[in-house]
């Protein structure tokens, strides 16, 4: 994965080392990691990761899982 373009969050820690990334996967897939721990990668679709987003903003909580 080491081609991919990870992404920074604006909310991550200055210092680097507490920081969620994210990168758009051929196919159309949202990679999600750690960077302190950058093996392990969460993937969703967009439209899932929207409805994520979309329920914090709201509410603070995440959706529940189908």
């Amino acid at each position: 994965m080491s081609q991919l373009q990870w992404q920074k969050s604006s909310f991550s820690d200055s210092g680097g080392e507490n920081c969620v990334e994210l990168a758009a996967a051929p196919g159309g897939a949202i990679l999600l990691r750690e960077s302190d721990a950058p093996a392990v990668v969460l993937r969703t679709t967009p439209a899932r990761f929207a409805a994520f987003l979309d329920a914090i903003k709201a509410d603070g909580s995440a959706p529940a899982a189908p």
